[in-house]
Parts: structure tokens; sequence; C-alpha cells
């Protein structure tokens, strides 16, 4: 039986959950952990660059490791999004040879990061590309939630556990050109430009996103109706503790 002294503060009724969002970007992650948890939640996003768009609360501008380590234990839920390209399909096949001809290489975060949160003791969550070096506990889609993209991502849990939500059939292709033919579909490709790929609107409609017009961090951000799932999925894990406490 968990202690209520260690139930969040937003579910004892004793101050606001706090949240951290590492590798926040833009904050697509940190809008839907605000509405998972609502309005009773302060959410601070920690990037290592600057974040003109970012929604949360707070923003620090500096390296995600550091910041956990000083930092993680203060917070009651952390999630954390480590840079996708040093993990996936940029390190493989032709991907990694165009990157190693021009001496490109890109740090892979996910095994310091999750050191840094077992460290704080708090339930975490680590989101990543299919590829990644993350533990494959729950995979999202944005046909589970009717959006405009597919970006199929995996979330660790630390801490804490869930069930897997079922993975609907897509609906069609993703739209763009590929190998000169051109296909259309349901969704949109949100990376790169050209080639049919998604206008700055296009993926403002498809992902969720109202708040930035910024093209690169828009295709970057994660869609907030993931971590709204994550978080609510969390808060249902704590139903039973916050009647042992009542």
């Amino acid at each position: 039986m968990t202690s209520p002294t260690r139930i969040p503060r937003l579910l004892a009724g004793t101050g606001p959950l706090r949240v951290l969002d590492g590798c926040c970007c833009i904050g697509g992650g940190t809008e839907g952990l605000r509405r998972a948890f609502g309005p009773n939640v302060h959410i601070t996003g920690v990037d290592i660059e600057p974040q003109p768009d970012y929604c949360g609360d707070a923003f620090h501008q500096g390296d995600v490791i550091d910041f956990i380590r000083a930092h993680g234990h203060e917070f009651d839920f952390i999630h954390v999004s480590p840079p996708c390209q040093g993990e996936g399909a940029p390190t493989k096949g032709t991907n990694a040879v165009r990157n190693a001809a021009i001496g490109r290489t890109y740090p892979r975060l996910i095994t310091p990061v999750r050191a840094a949160l077992e460290t704080t003791g708090r339930p975490y969550v680590i989101e990543n590309v299919p590829g990644s070096d993350v533990r494959k506990d729950i995979r999202l889609c944005g046909e589970q939630f009717g959006l405009g993209v597919l970006m199929h991502r995996y979330f660790e849990l630390g801490r804490w556990t869930t069930v897997q939500p079922a993975h609907p059939a897509h609906r069609g292709r993703v739209r763009g050109w590929r190998h000169g033919e051109y296909f259309d579909g349901p969704y949109v490709a949100a990376y790169g430009k050209g080639g049919g790929k998604a206008t700055v609107e296009e993926i403002r409609a498809a992902k969720g996103i109202d708040w930035s017009t910024d093209h690169f961090r828009l295709r970057e951000a994660l869609p907030p109706a993931y971590t709204e799932w994550i978080g609510r999925a969390y808060l249902a894990t704590l139903a039973p503790e916050l009647e042992v406490a009542a």
C-alpha cells in the first residue's frame, strides 16, 4: 500500500501537481499533460534550445540530464522526449551512411536520461521513435485519436504501468511522393519539406497544435493527444491509492 504522503498533491488536495516535460520543444507533450491533469497543475519545460513558443508555466534552457539530476525529485511526474535524430531511422541504412560521410553525429540520450530519472524516485515516461532504445511499453498512433498524422511513438513507463490500447487499422496512406509516384491519403507527412510534405497549417491541424507557426518545431512536436492519453492512464493507476487515502 502506498503512503498518502506519496500521492501527488493535485489528488491529495494539498497543492498543484508539479510536472516536468524534458526536451519539451514547443510543448506538444506539455499541452497534453495539462489536458489530462486539469487546471491545478504546474508544468516546467526543459530544452537545450530556446523555445519562445513553449506553452507551459515555466521554461528552463539547459541540459535535461543535468536538470533531472538536480531537480527531478521536486516533481510529481516526469515526461522526457529525447531527440530522435540519434535514434531509429537516422542511425540506420542509407541515412547512417550519408551522415557518416559528412561527419554528422547525434547524441544518444535515452540511456543516460533513464539513469537520471531512476535517481529521482518519481514516476516517469520516456517517449521515442520506432527503432530506438526506449522500452516498448506503450505504442501510440495518430489514428487512435483521429489525427491527420500516423506518427507511431513508443513510451517507456517508469515506476508505473498500464495496458496497451488497441491499435486501429490505418485508413490509407500518408500523402506525398514516394520513389517518383504520388500517393493520396488521409494522413500528411509532418516532416521535411517538398515532395507533398505538410505545410505549417496542415501540421497544426493534423497534430492539434494551434499556438505555434514555426515549421521546424511543429514537425518536431508531439501531438498533445498522445500525452493526454498517457496522463489519464497514469491518473487511473492512482485511483485505488486515493480510495485508501480517503
